[in-house]
């Protein structure tokens, strides 16, 4: 796998770190010469000297042959122009950070669905650990062919889990409106802007990604991720 970083903070050198120690191929974007000169000496990975939001330096990372680019830098807006410039070059995935709940909305709306809330993964987890819940990995009930996809609804699909008319192997399962969890009603319509998780055999997927082209997939670890 090959992954660019936009961004040398934390997040994006404990992962390039660990990407790197397992053989991946990992370049970091960073605008800091000083920061890239203390890197370089202790990383085993390539690094590009510019503005990650810029599109001469994106494509100087060949987007095309580029299986990740995760925009982790410490600006919200720095992010999501990073993440919309490298759609437009063609990335295959990207993993948009920002720290603003309020982004959220927008980015899924861009079809940046890929978004993450670091701050949020952080509270869920020390709440179920002070609850005493115990955190599932999602790859140790995802396996087999099963797989979770998940699809944000438009105007014409404002219907009932039943008439989106699903492939035989799969089913609605939840979905999130306006952040909050709810369990999925056969017999309630979705509203727009509903994101749907729906579990399904991997043969659906290829169906479910041509429906909805712009998805989040989870699947077993053991694979390489859609």
């Amino acid at each position: 796998m090959r992954t660019v970083f936009v961004g040398a903070g934390q997040v994006s050198v404990e992962t390039a770190k660990a990407l790197s120690e397992k053989g991946h191929e990992v370049v970091i974007i960073e605008n800091n010469k000083d920061k890239i000169d203390e890197l370089s000496e202790e990383m085993d990975c390539s690094f590009l000297l510019g503005d990650g939001s810029h599109p001469q330096i994106l494509c100087e990372v060949s987007p095309n042959q580029t299986d990740f680019l995760f925009c982790l830098t410490n600006s919200d807006q720095a992010n999501v122009i990073a993440s919309l410039i490298g759609h437009s070059l063609g990335f295959k995935r990207i993993v948009t950070s920002i720290t603003d709940p309020q982004f959220e909305s927008i980015c899924h709306e861009l079809g940046l669905m890929d978004t993450i809330i670091p701050s949020r993964t952080v509270t869920r987890y020390l709440v179920d650990m002070v609850s005493g819940s115990e955190n599932i990995d999602p790859s140790s009930v995802i396996k087999d062919e099963a797989r979770l996809f998940m699809l944000v609804v438009a105007e014409e699909e404002a219907v009932t889990a039943i008439e989106l008319d699903l492939p035989e192997a799969a089913r609605a399962i939840c979905y999130y409106r306006e952040g909050e969890f709810s369990l999925v009603d056969d017999t309630e319509p979705f509203v727009v802007g509903d994101e749907v998780v729906i579990l399904t055999d991997s043969k659906h997927l290829a169906e479910l990604k041509k429906r909805w082209p712009s998805t989040v997939v989870a699947q077993d670890s053991d694979e390489p991720k859609e």
